[in-house]
């Protein structure tokens, strides 16, 4: 299992990008998504951002994703840096 030590971001606000934010938390995951296409494919980000969760074993954090935009693969880059970063790591 991985624990999230401390708070630590990836990303930016820029079009095209993530900005992805990660915290310790003592219970559970705690997803707030906000997104300019979140009707379209807020199920699919979500979904994204779980399974890399979920294949760092990342059973406790609390995340706060800003989509503009971008592409399922910076979307799951931006989240495993974050979780490196939070882990201590980087």
């Amino acid at each position: 299992m991985t624990e999230i030590i401390r708070a630590a971001s990836a990303g930016t606000l820029e079009s095209s990008d993530v900005y992805v934010e990660i915290e310790p938390r003592t219970q559970g995951i705690e997803l707030q998504l906000e997104s300019v296409v979140l009707g379209q494919f807020g199920g699919a980000i979500e979904a994204a951002v779980r399974e890399i969760l979920a294949q760092f074993q990342v059973e406790n954090a609390r995340l706060h994703v800003v989509d503009r935009g971008a592409l399922d693969c910076v979307i799951r880059a931006r989240v495993e840096t974050a979780i490196l970063r939070g882990k201590g790591d980087n």
